[in-house]
């Protein structure tokens, strides 16, 4: 994994744009004392206005960006979930995308279901980032698309749909010494930003409590990792939304037994920069995505504690074979049935997309098991 010397210098207007990101959370660090949570200071990073990652203008998605999601290698992806919830929704019932990206997962679900004359739906898209809806609203000019600015009134027939969304909530990060447990934090150094350790509060050690109750083992020394504080009530919020249907949540992550295992002991903190994976979140801030994988356990909890049904747990690989995405008659061009057979191996391999990515679904009032998924893996949350 590169350094953060290691990886290409951004041009003059980024820095210029980065550096005044850097400003106003060095302002926010002195104003809160000398030390800023982790989690208020990568929701400023990805989500700060006109400056963040999500809200600056940044190009961050696909080749010419800074990471590819799946539904961008070719259309088996939306194809395969097409076919998924097709027999869960009715005509008038409502998709609701969270963070659509480029718009390709619209766009390709929307014609896959046209495709399979499935139930006319309508279909809608909660984007927190200016320039990403532009891209959006370019993408799917030929479909019917309505653009919210909050999450809808309750009473939502049919399905939410977040892909790779969950490893974008803000996290708190912490770490076990010799004198308990600290909560690594951010402060403004000689250097620029830099990580700081302060004694955890009641409400971080009762969190980090749970979470190394549920590794069934003690953690090593110096043991650092990180939770979602917000995950919880935002999976509230949206189950509040739905009246009738599902919630669909893509994203890489694990049940909290394995994220917690002590042999984890760096966490999962992870940040994305042209192409690039490295470790360094005070790189360039405003200019590179920040992630941390989903604890599906916490996840899972919360929409039953909302009174949803626990509905599917299991890899990205399973959940896309058991929905054809291997289907269909080959294509006539030896070129596109290469580039098809690359972007398959990135979404089904194991040491790709297809176990490090996981499907959970929550769902109110559906028959008990309403996709196919291939393998059940919910006793492991």
């Amino acid at each position: 994994m590169p350094s953060s010397f290691d990886l290409p210098e951004p041009g003059p207007q980024a820095q210029a744009a980065s550096r005044s990101l850097s400003e106003l959370i060095r302002r926010r660090v002195v104003a809160a004392g000398g030390w800023l949570s982790f989690a208020d200071y990568m929701e400023l990073a990805l989500y700060a206005p006109g400056l963040g990652y999500y809200s600056g203008g940044a190009r961050v998605f696909g080749a010419a960006g800074d990471f590819v999601t799946a539904p961008e290698l070719n259309a088996d992806f939306a194809q395969a979930v097409a076919r998924a919830v097709a027999p869960v929704l009715r005509d008038g019932d409502t998709i609701l995308e969270l963070g659509a990206g480029t718009g390709e997962l619209a766009a390709d679900l929307l014609t896959a279901l046209r495709e399979m004359r499935g139930p006319a739906v309508h279909y809608q898209i909660l984007e927190r980032s200016g320039e990403l809806r532009d891209r959006q609203a370019r993408r799917l000019g030929d479909f019917d698309v309505q653009w919210l600015d909050a999450l809808p009134a309750p009473g939502l027939c049919g399905v939410i749909l977040a892909n790779e969304v969950l490893d974008a909530l803000p996290v708190t990060c912490f770490q076990s010494t010799a004198a308990g447990v600290a909560e690594r934090g951010v402060t403004a150094g000689k250097g620029g930003l830099e990580w700081a350790l302060r004694p955890a509060d009641a409400a971080v050690r009762e969190q980090v409590s749970r979470c190394q109750a549920s590794a069934g083992s003690p953690w090593p020394a110096d043991y650092r990792s990180e939770f979602c504080p917000s995950a919880a009530a935002w999976v509230r919020s949206l189950a509040e939304v739905l009246e009738r249907g599902l919630l669909l949540f893509f994203d890489y992550g694990l049940p909290a037994r394995e994220y917690y295992h002590p042999d984890r002991r760096d966490g999962s903190l992870l940040c994305h920069y042209r192409q690039r994976a490295h470790e360094n979140p005070f790189f360039w801030p405003g200019l590179q995505d920040i992630t941390a994988w989903v604890d599906f356990t916490a996840v899972a909890a919360a929409g039953i504690d909302a009174g949803l049904q626990l509905t599917a747990y299991t890899t990205q690989a399973h959940f896309l074979l058991a929905n054809g995405v291997l289907d269909g008659p080959p294509d006539a061009d030896p070129l596109q049935q290469a580039r098809r057979a690359s972007a398959l191996r990135q979404l089904l391999l194991p040491g790709e997309m297809g176990e490090k990515f996981k499907l959970l679904a929550l769902g109110r009032d559906l028959a008990p098991e309403p996709l196919a998924v291939g393998r059940d893996l919910r006793h492991r949350l």
